[in-house]
């Protein structure tokens, strides 16, 4: 039996089961809509090295993300749509229904007021980056976390409030899509920023003047998963069965090997 033959009977039970429940329930599933109309349509903000990056001269999408979801629309043999969103807006897509879901995003209890999450596939933790000149300067975290130090985020993304979270003495800058916190601290308009581990070494790589602080340990280590409409347990289910036959497989581990991940 392949993967996809195998799912198929699992969304159909799924259905199935929810219709015996709440027949309007199943009615107004996602997976309902997503296989009659033949279309997955995934929000993605594009810059996310190495999750989701957009190409602006062929507006197209390459990451880990990018290959997360191309073969979530493959097994579910539907066409896939991203959908261009950016950070402060990305709840509020699957909340209006602008897409039935995005790529990764980080878990937390904001967004869970407002979204379901799938089960986790991948973790990361923040870390925080200045110039490499600052060397000598910041080498933890508590250097940062002074009144004369400006610390950045990008508004909408879970750094904006570690920022304040971590540094209570600094000041904070806020910067919004699509600008990003990084181009403040290469600009010299931010003495830091803080982002992801696995965002932060692509960030290195692209731009040698930067540097991760050497912190003794990254802080609020965190599971990433996909946003999905809260009250779509029929959806939800789906996609968390999915995520779960993907790890037992091994995807999300050859995946991370593909795009340099770390846990």
């Amino acid at each position: 039996m392949t993967f996809t033959s195998l799912l198929k009977p699992i969304g159909a039970a799924l259905l199935l089961g929810a219709t015996a429940i709440s027949p309007a329930f199943a009615a107004d599933s996602v997976l309902e809509d997503i296989l009659s109309n033949g279309k997955l349509k995934v929000g993605t903000t594009g810059d996310w090295n190495p999750m989701t990056m957009k190409d602006p001269a062929t507006n197209k999408y390459e990451g880990y993300d990018i290959d997360v979801m191309t073969e979530l629309a493959k097994d579910l043999e539907v066409e896939l749509e991203f959908v261009p969103t950016d950070w402060k807006t990305l709840v509020n897509g699957v909340v209006a229904g602008k897409y039935h879901m995005t790529g990764s995003a980080s878990i937390s209890a904001g967004r869970a007021k407002a979204a379901g999450y799938s089960t986790s596939y991948f973790s990361l933790a923040t870390v925080p980056l200045t110039l490499a000149k600052n060397a000598d300067k910041f080498t933890d975290w508590a250097d940062l976390d002074k009144p004369e130090v400006t610390v950045a985020a990008t508004l909408g993304t879970t750094q904006e409030q570690q920022v304040k979270d971590f540094f209570p003495n600094a000041e904070h800058k806020i910067i919004e899509a699509p600008a990003r916190d990084f181009q403040e601290v290469l600009a010299g308009r931010a003495d830091a920023h803080i982002t992801s581990n696995v965002e932060a070494y692509k960030l290195v790589e692209q731009y040698p003047q930067l540097m991760v602080v050497p912190v003794q340990q990254p802080r609020a280590r965190t599971p990433i998963a996909m946003l999905l409409p809260q009250d779509d347990q029929v959806w939800i289910n789906y996609v968390n069965t999915w995520v779960q036959l993907k790890k037992e497989r091994g995807f999300f581990d050859e995946l991370g090997k593909k795009w340099q991940l770390s846990n």
